[in-house]
């Protein structure tokens, strides 16, 4: 079962539309040509025995005259037909000349008037089958007429070597008309998969193309450009609130900061002031975003030294996180990029490290083949790998250990993958060698 499903899900619409009616087709050809060639043989049939029926009446007529008897029961050249006369007592008395000497024919004695008929093997005339006609005539006498059935034999064998040479071609003709038949007419479908693939969050203004023609396909076409639209707009006025909301905000929670800083040192006021930060950053991370979403990422080209980024957020993190063991190994390695950006690519790798580790965090930098190579490693709980994907995605917290309650608002991540693959490069999940979650960036050398 999984076998077949596979087979089906490998073979295209196209394919499996000619093969379905290249199958139907042969299926009913079979049909057919079993149904002409049983038509066939039973006419053929048939016309034989009205052969020799007619010609056992003419011998009956003439039975008693010599000279026209004698012309009748000549054989036939072009039927190969035989004739035996048999007396009263079933004794040949007139024959064809393939006959002289042989018993009867056939067992059959009919009344006179009447006709009987069989098909048997003949030893005395080369052992052929042959249809039999048995007429009664006069004075009890029995007409015999016999033809061989050599014409049906080859009127059926024509047949089926007409059927066996015409079917399988008329089944590959349909099954090759079908493939390019339903290939044109899903041209327009492939043309709007192509366009497809290309449409994403950034890009919703596109759309696919309608084929002109006034059926299912373009009613298709314009219906999921309908959706697009739809999709357009309400993307486009979440994009607007999402970044309006965000500016709106920055104005209060300055003043927010301003009041904390003016009431001076205290516990409730460190809280305050930490949740304040937070808040900070993910009006900051949102802005981003939705400069981001609406016109991509702007960089600034530069030669950047990420061995110096590298160091520089090791300060911090070592300011920020006494506790916490942060080791570098950094060589010499210079890409070209925003620096900013990159940079804050660095912060939230190592912040997320930070945030999840329990002893340990590990930064690298190096030279790896044509790239740029960083690696940020953690002794924390790690990343399943059902998980490594999911984490790129906004506001994606994993439970328990990476939390809310962790500080992580689920966007630096994706920012971070976003600034990455603006520069090129790619950013990617795997395990540590101390168990935790430990994230590779991959960078196109400076030349």
């Amino acid at each position: 079962m999984r076998f077949a499903a596979g087979i089906r899900q490998r073979l295209g619409v196209r394919m499996r539309s000619a093969l379905a009616a290249s199958a139907v087709v042969a299926v009913a050809s079979v049909l057919t040509g079993v149904a002409f060639v049983i038509a066939a043989k039973v006419i053929l049939t048939g016309n034989v025995d009205q052969s020799t029926g007619e010609r056992a009446a003419q011998i009956a007529g003439a039975i008693d005259d010599e000279e026209a008897l004698a012309a009748l029961i000549q054989p036939s050249l072009r039927d190969r037909t035989i004739v035996q006369v048999l007396d009263a007592s079933g004794k040949v008395v007139r024959s064809s000349t393939l006959l002289a000497g042989a018993p009867p024919i056939s067992a059959l004695r009919p009344p006179a008037g009447q006709t009987r008929l069989e098909q048997r093997r003949l030893p005395v005339a080369h052992d052929e089958y042959f249809r039999i006609t048995a007429l009664g005539a006069a004075g009890q006498r029995t007409v015999l007429v016999g033809q061989s059935i050599d014409e049906i034999d080859d009127g059926t064998a024509a047949a089926i070597g007409a059927l066996a040479v015409g079917l399988p071609l008329l089944t590959v003709t349909v099954g090759v008309a079908t493939y390019l038949f339903v290939g044109r007419s899903l041209r327009p479908v492939d043309a709007m998969r192509r366009q497809a693939e290309t449409i994403s969050g950034r890009n919703l203004h596109m759309r696919l193309p309608v084929p002109p023609a006034n059926d299912e396909i373009a009613a298709l076409a314009a219906t999921m450009n309908g959706m697009l639209d739809r999709i357009e707009s309400a993307t486009a006025a979440q994009r607007r609130f999402v970044a309006d909301a965000s500016h709106e905000l920055r104005s209060p929670l300055s003043t927010v900061l301003a009041g904390l800083d003016l009431l001076g040192d205290g516990p409730h006021v460190e809280r305050m002031r930490r949740e304040s930060d937070r808040m900070a950053r993910l009006i900051a991370d949102l802005l981003l975003l939705a400069r981001v979403d609406e016109k991509g990422l702007q960089l600034r080209h530069q030669d950047v030294d990420l061995d110096d980024l590298v160091y520089l957020e090791r300060e911090r993190l070592t300011a920020q996180h006494p506790g916490l063991r942060v080791t570098t190994r950094a060589a010499p390695v210079r890409v070209n990029g925003d620096p900013h950006h990159l940079q804050r690519v660095l912060r939230n790798l190592v912040d997320n490290a930070a945030r999840y580790a329990k002893h340990a965090v590990d930064v690298t930098v190096r030279a790896q083949d044509d790239a740029a190579e960083v690696t940020v490693a953690d002794d924390g709980p790690g990343i399943g790998p059902a998980d490594r994907d999911r984490v790129f995605d906004r506001f994606v917290r994993l439970d328990e250990d990476r939390s809310r309650a962790g500080g992580g608002t689920g966007l630096g991540l994706p920012i971070a993958r976003d600034i990455v693959t603006a520069h090129g490069g790619t950013l990617t999940v795997e395990e540590s060698p101390a168990g935790g979650a430990l994230l590779r960036v991959s960078l196109p050398l400076t030349r």
